[in-house]
């Protein structure tokens, strides 16, 4: 497993997508990034935790399909709608409760 407080460096040598490469360089211009090797440690180090938590969710709905049976795409489906049926929409300033009408709409400055 990998140890986020880990401080040991390694020198690596890899080819990269030319539009990475000037992202990471906009970065350390921009001052939002100390170098390039930083800006690529820390994107691996998302990597890292990204796939950490993918895989923990696997487990989970694994575990969950194990005790419960499978998820069914229209389960999946309902779910999605009940999802869109809660969500906030923000729209130039305003939150907007999706199915709202105009006169139960709340702007926020």
């Amino acid at each position: 497993m990998y140890d986020l407080g880990m401080t040991t460096k390694a020198r690596l040598s890899a080819t990269v997508d030319a539009e990475l490469i000037a992202a990471a360089q906009a970065a350390v211009a921009a001052g939002e990034a100390e170098n390039v090797s930083t800006w690529v440690n820390d994107a691996l180090r998302l990597k890292v935790e990204h796939d950490r938590r993918l895989r923990g969710l696997g487990d989970f709905i694994a575990a969950y399909e194990a005790e419960h049976g499978e998820i069914t795409d229209e389960e999946m489906e309902a779910a999605e709608r009940r999802a869109r049926e809660r969500a906030i929409v923000v729209r130039g300033g305003k939150v907007v409760r999706k199915g709202a009408t105009d006169a139960g709409r709340t702007g926020v400055a």
